[in-house]
Parts: C-alpha cells; sequence; structure tokens
C-alpha cells in the first residue's frame, strides 16, 4: 500500500459510477487529462485495464467490478465519518450536491430547488444523475448520490423516504390539436395513437402503468424513457397524445406547448418522495438539504379529494 496514492480511489469510484471518463473528471472538478493520468495509474497499479471503451461508455473489466463493493465501501466510510464531524455552515459550505433523478424531475424540481440553494448556500452546487432504479440504493450507500428525488415505485425497503406531495396524471395533446374538448372519452383514448414514456431498467415498464393495470387498450406508437421529449415529439405529430404526471403536463401548458385533457376515467395518484440511505441519516449537510427540499415542496397541492389512498406511502422510515 505504500506505493498506492489513496486519493486514487476517488477518481476509481467516479469511473465505476460515470463509466466514462469526461464525467467522471466533471464530477471530481479535475481535467480530463488528470483523470486519464490517474486511470493510467489505476491501470499500472492492479494490471489490468480495468475499463474497455464499448460505444460511448468505458465498460468495467471483471477486475473492476470486483473492485467496486470494496471501493464503495472504503469511500462510503471516510464521507460518513469525516463528514459527520463537521456542521454544515450553509453560508459559508462548499460543497456539490448529488441527486439521482429523472429529466421530468429536473424540470419540475431544479429551477426552485437552485434558486432556494443559491440564496441560502450560494457556495454549494447540485448535480444531477439520472440511473435505473435498481442503481440507486448502490449509489446512496456509497455516498456517490445524496438524495433521490422521484416516485421510485420499487425503491428498497432499506432507504428512508419522505413524502413531498401526492399527484396524479393528465393526458396531452399538442396546442393546437382540437380535435377534443376537455375530455376525451374512453373510445376516442384507446384508438388514438399514443406516446408511452417507459422507466428504465432491466425491464422497462411504462410510468403510467397504472392505466394498463385498468385493463385499457392504448395503440402505442412510440415509447421513450425521456419525458422531455413528449411535447417536441407533439408538435411534429399533434395527432398523437400522451399520458404524464399532473405537474409535468402543468409545465408544458404553461409554455404553451400542449394543452392538458382530463383522462377517460380517474387514476389513482401516486408519490412524490425523497430518498436516503440510512448510513447518511444523521450527516448535516444532508439533514440541511432534506429540510429545504422538503420546505421547498411541501407548499404543491395535494392532487386527490378525501382521505389519502389506502396504498399511498407514509412520511417516513423509522420516524424519519
Amino acid at each position: 500500500m505504500d506505493a498506492f496514492d489513496l486519493n486514487l480511489l476517488r477518481v476509481l469510484e467516479a469511473m465505476l459510477s460515470e463509466r466514462s471518463v469526461t464525467r467522471a473528471a466533471r464530477s471530481l472538478d479535475m481535467t480530463q487529462s488528470a483523470a486519464s493520468h490517474a486511470l493510467n495509474r489505476l491501470r499500472e497499479f492492479f494490471d489490468d485495464p480495468l475499463f474497455v471503451k464499448s460505444g460511448n461508455a468505458m465498460v468495467p473489466t471483471p477486475k473492476a467490478e470486483s473492485l467496486q463493493p470494496a471501493v464503495f465501501d472504503v469511500m462510503s466510510t471516510v464521507r460518513q465519518r469525516i463528514r459527520m464531524q463537521a456542521v454544515f455552515q450553509p453560508q459559508s459550505a462548499q460543497r456539490e450536491f448529488v441527486l439521482c433523478i429523472t429529466d421530468m424531475g429536473e424540470l419540475v424540481f431544479l429551477p426552485t430547488l437552485l434558486r432556494r440553494l443559491r440564496l441560502e448556500a450560494p457556495q454549494c452546487s447540485l448535480r444531477t444523475l439520472q440511473v435505473p432504479a435498481e442503481q440507486i440504493e448502490q449509489l446512496l450507500a456509497s455516498g456517490s448520490a445524496d438524495l433521490a428525488i422521484g416516485s421510485y415505485r420499487t425503491a428498497p425497503d432499506g432507504l428512508y423516504k419522505q413524502r413531498l406531495f401526492m399527484h396524479s396524471f393528465v393526458t396531452i395533446a399538442h396546442a393546437d390539436n382540437t380535435r377534443w374538448g376537455r375530455r376525451i372519452s374512453l373510445e376516442q383514448f384507446e384508438q388514438t395513437p399514443q406516446i408511452v414514456v417507459t422507466l428504465t431498467g432491466r425491464e422497462p415498464v411504462a410510468y403510467d402503468k397504472v392505466l394498463e393495470d385498468t385493463g385499457i387498450r392504448r395503440t402505442v406508437v412510440l415509447r421513450t424513457p425521456h419525458f422531455l421529449m413528449v411535447p417536441l415529439l407533439l408538435e411534429q405529430n399533434p395527432e398523437l397524445i400522451a399520458t404524464v404526471p399532473l405537474e409535468l403536463g402543468n409545465v408544458f401548458a404553461r409554455l404553451g406547448i400542449v394543452r392538458m385533457l382530463e383522462p377517460p376515467l380517474e387514476l389513482p395518484t401516486f408519490a412524490i418522495n425523497q430518498y436516503w440511505h440510512p448510513l447518511f441519516h444523521r450527516e448535516p449537510g444532508l439533514v440541511w438539504l432534506r429540510e429545504l427540499i422538503k420546505q421547498s415542496f411541501e407548499t404543491y397541492p395535494d392532487i386527490y379529494t378525501g382521505p389519502p389512498p389506502a396504498h399511498a406511502p407514509t412520511i417516513g422510515r423509522r420516524g424519519a
């Protein structure tokens, strides 16, 4: 170990998370040249290429994959034990917070959150990651990500979670499409070609799976994991419709891109939560960030009438 620079662990961790020298360098605030030099030193030490280029990604070798649990564990321990000794002072803190969040979440959450952060912690910054749901727990446990925000319905039970607000779905059409009034009938809904947003992961499923669960038969012409593509696709294909979370439909409608339609039947609501790992439950910076997010979005209306649905998640785990 006398011949090993422990700073290289940060580079190896970033490469395992980002699978790209460019993104790893950016996450570490290094030049790409410095990151490449560090990677070459790691390759020399382990006598293994560690990462091999495949398309646009750097794929880890079996040696690198075998190192991943130990690297993440060591870096998690270092972050937890050092950070928890400090008191977080937002006005003077210099720190990058990393959020796992979808492109929809970026559109809905980031403008408000960034404005609050710049006011209350002016020297701190944000970075977002878009990753499959099954990778979130590992990223949060390692400290590579601080929080996950969204409606991750398959989030592991071992994570803390806090409900921010409840939301439902709305059907959208291009702003110039006046084929329907304010509501679309069930027959029209089933016959109209549609765009469906899918959740990325080992088994991609529709984000609005509740529609499939009702037995509705849809004419799907495109499945995409990107919410932000939907209004652009509707602009070029105005005969199509899509069903998206209500707050996202509000954003698109305010921009004059789409108009909203009432779905042909009442759909269940879903919770927007923030998630974090128990290892960092008391870490001062993340305690502050979670409270900032909760305060920023707790005034969002719960989009349902009457008491919360029986299946709605609780506010937190272990009293969080």
